[in-house]
């Protein structure tokens, strides 16, 4: 019997016989939903048999009737009543059990947050997107018709979403061009790994969204709720639709701090800080300029992340503080990196080594935080080395700066934009066209291709999808192709710094010629860039759509776009 879990109370499957009754029963079920209309089929017992074969069992039975494709606001309420009358665990069927994992969906809008009943549903091999519009009006079938419709709508208003706006205006003025997002601030998010070595203030990375989206863009303060491409749709929470004719999926990603058990409850305290925010990065600092002596723990969760390099920028910059301030004798440093390697380029890594070495750094490989004891001021450790049973390693530590666990947001993960992996939306790696659905694309860190996710790799692919969307609604194929660039400035020191520019594949694509800046080495020319430069190429190039340094390369016409 093929019984899919949606919680403890309650799973869901196919139709069962008198016979399965008494295996529900050894299973720990207690009650029995039947969903299936009397005479739908002709292998189908009658409620009325299962009703029998339950009480012989001890277990209750109900009958729900629901029409294939006709669940209506009646039938969700009584299913609800049901889950709260009968004793469970309960067994909900139909012919597949897809009514029933809808009813319950339904039931749940309102109480549970729509990825997760949406999630749920994945899980259990039910896609419940279908129901997504009516689910964000709280299971009710939804009576609006007034949607919104717009020739591009944008999903994400962060590095991504205003740089490809901004990009598409300056190509296509006439265009209707709509940004959804909830957020009221914008972060220079690159900015933090300075404001967490008192080189940069808080207040210098952040502006009122409203400031930043372009002229003629209109601003949909709200968050997504669910996708449904084949109607063209976005469904906001609320369930105000959104319709479009190309969609630019680019919200960014997760920062799952509950992954790691205790992190959520000490953070901003008991010496536990992550440049990852932007409230906790003024902490970081703090605590820099306090550290005396004793311990500091820096981490890298598993990969992919944001600013692959932005964990161990924090190391240096802090490290480089102590040494300037004769403390550095009196700290031990741990650098506990999920991965195998200080940094995934390797052409890197000399230069990255001898500040290890300037710094007595230990270098923890494999070692995966996954729970944090701040009152203890104790770090606990997941080390996993190929060809070793996993073991677990407690350290302690007077200062801990943790980079997250990232995911693809929840609303991403569970939509039919997503990819089978990870959950990340499905892209070509070049166009970074959806690989399923033609009128939408993404980039920025949501997308699945296998590059570095940073500010400067969004800074490149906002022209890339610009260019391909005005192709597209020209009637032609794909012009432009993004070529996995991405930067890291690693912060190795005060004043200097090691500048990562590389593609896919790793190749190595500095953007000055050597004998300018030399990427492989620590100048003082690339710290110019960082502190000074990017910062204003950043507000006033990249978010107002003048595309300095990052003219798209050519798509190459007689390679078809990858289509699943």
């Amino acid at each position: 019997m093929d019984v899919k879990k949606l919680t403890d109370r309650l799973s869901v499957g196919p139709q069962i016989t008198p016979a399965d009754v008494a295996d529900l029963k050894s299973r720990g079920f207690r009650s029995i939903v039947v969903n299936r209309p009397d005479g739908e089929g002709g292998d189908q017992p009658a409620f009325s048999e299962i009703e029998v074969a339950a009480r012989e069992q001890g277990l209750e039975a109900r009958h729900i009737p629901v029409e294939t494709g006709k669940v209506s606001d009646a039938d969700v309420k009584a299913f609800a009543t049901a889950l709260e009358e009968l004793p469970g665990p309960i067994y909900a069927h139909c012919r597949s059990g897809m009514r029933s994992a809808t009813l319950w969906a339904l039931s749940q809008a309102g109480h549970r947050p729509m990825a997760d009943i949406l999630a749920r549903g994945k899980t259990a091999g039910f896609d419940l997107n279908g129901v997504a519009r009516r689910i964000a009006n709280g299971g009710r079938v939804p009576t609006d018709t007034g949607d919104a419709k717009y020739d591009v709508v944008i999903v994400g208003g962060g590095a991504a979403g205003i740089a490809v706006a901004a990009s598409l205006k300056s190509r296509r003025s006439g265009l209707s061009i709509a940004i959804v997002e909830p957020a009221e601030v914008h972060y220079y998010q690159p900015g933090w790994t300075m404001v967490g070595a008192g080189i940069f203030t808080a207040d210098e990375t952040a502006k009122t969204m409203g400031a930043l989206i372009p002229k003629g863009i209109t601003w949909i303060k709200g968050a997504v709720a669910a996708f449904e491409p084949e109607k063209n749709a976005v469904v906001l929470e609320g369930c105000r639709v959104v319709t479009y004719d190309r969609l630019v999926v680019c919200p960014g990603l997760k920062l799952d701090w509950n992954a790691v058990e205790g992190l959520s409850e000490t953070l901003g305290r008991n010496g536990v800080t992550s440049n990852y925010r932007y409230d906790l990065a003024p902490y970081t600092w703090e605590l820099v300029q306090e550290m005396r002596g004793g311990t500091a723990v820096f981490t890298q969760p598993p990969m992919p992340i944001k600013c692959a390099g932005a964990p161990q920028k924090a190391m240096y910059l802090s490290a480089d503080h102590w040494n300037s301030k004769g403390r550095l004798k009196d700290i031990d440093i741990h650098f506990a990196n999920a991965g195998g390697v200080l940094f995934g380029v390797k052409d890197y890594v000399p230069a990255l080594m001898e500040y290890v070495k300037k710094y007595d750094a230990t270098l923890d490989f494999f070692h995966n935080l996954v729970a944090v004891d701040g009152s203890a001021r104790k770090a606990t450790f997941k080390v996993t080395k190929e060809g070793e049973e996993p073991t677990m390693r407690e350290m302690a530590f007077d200062m801990l700066h943790v980079c997250p666990p990232q995911t693809a947001p929840d609303f991403i993960r569970v939509s039919p934009l997503a990819d089978d992996a990870a959950g990340w939306v499905d892209v070509d790696q070049h166009t970074l066209r959806h690989k399923s659905f033609d009128n939408v694309w993404s980039l920025g860190d949501v997308m699945n291709a296998p590059n570095a996710k940073t500010a400067a790799a969004a800074r490149k692919q906002a022209p890339t999808v610009a260019e391909n969307i005005v192709a597209d609604i020209k009637g032609g194929s794909a012009v432009a192709a993004y070529d996995g660039y991405g930067s890291c400035p690693l912060t190795v020191e005060r004043g200097k710094i090691v500048l990562a520019e590389f593609g896919y594949g790793g190749a190595l694509l500095p953007t000055f010629p050597k004998w300018i800046l030399d990427g492989k080495k620590p100048t003082r020319l690339a710290w110019m860039l960082k502190a000074q430069m990017l910062p204003p190429i950043y507000w006033q190039g990249m978010l107002k759509g003048r595309e300095w340094m990052a003219a798209p390369g050519l798509a190459p016409q007689d390679a078809p776009t990858e289509r699943a």
